[in-house]
């Protein structure tokens, strides 16, 4: 059998490629009104995203959770309050940009100020991003699939990621370079407009001098 170098290339990428998962486990403080801590995560348009929030125990406290995106739309995928225990969240990014994940712990009103900042709670955040976040279990159950045919659908997910990577990078690489072509085109004609300029200016000014110097009689 008979596999071209690209593929071969393609695979070894593959192997090497890091698994684009997050995994963060912090300290919630609460607040009466709390800012919001997020965990960002680069990931392209149409991009599988799953999300494993395991909340600990913690009373009189409300943590809410909210999944955005760095795109100047600023989409808001979802947003659900009173989380607690571990919940599992699936959204589809839309845009270009990177997802964040945001947590905000609400203190309940009827906690003394004193002990505001004191109380928190424990979260243990998990991220699968691409490949990472399809269940290939749950395909092999449902298709059927041996251990060897669930690996290599894994490794076709990754290399089409790979493949989704290098166009994206070399849209941005097009992108760039006719920026760079455009940033080169208007510096060159500012620069012949300052020559045309200057030499404008000093033909003006010989012109001027030999006038004033010959209303003096300085010269003939």
């Amino acid at each position: 059998m008979h596999v071209s170098l690209p593929a071969l290339s393609l695979f070894a990428l593959a192997l090497l490629l890091p698994i684009q998962t997050a995994a963060i486990k912090f300290a919630l403080p609460a607040y009466r009104y709390p800012p919001a801590k997020c965990i960002w995560n680069p990931a392209h348009p149409n991009t599988l995203v799953i999300i494993t929030a395991n909340v600990g125990p913690g009373q009189n406290q409300r943590v809410d959770i909210e999944v955005v995106d760095s795109s100047p739309q600023k989409n808001v995928y979802l947003s659900k309050r009173g989380v607690g225990g571990e919940t599992r969240l699936a959204v589809t990014t839309h845009a270009e940009g990177e997802v964040g994940v945001c947590f905000r712990n609400y203190l309940d009103v009827e906690v003394p100020l004193s002990e505001v900042g004191n109380k928190s709670r424990v979260v243990d955040l998990d991220i699968d991003i691409g490949a990472d976040a399809v269940d290939y279990n749950a395909i092999a159950n449902q298709e059927s699939l041996s251990g060897l045919e669930t690996e290599m659908r894994k490794l076709e997910g990754i290399v089409q990621e790979i493949v989704d990577e290098l166009g994206y990078l070399k849209v941005r690489e097009e992108r760039f370079s006719g920026t760079n072509q455009s940033t080169l085109a208007r510096v060159t004609n500012f620069s012949w407009f300052i020559i045309i300029s200057l030499v404008g200016l000093g033909a003006w000014q010989i012109f001027h001098l030999r006038a004033y110097f010959k209303r003096k009689y300085l010269i003939d």
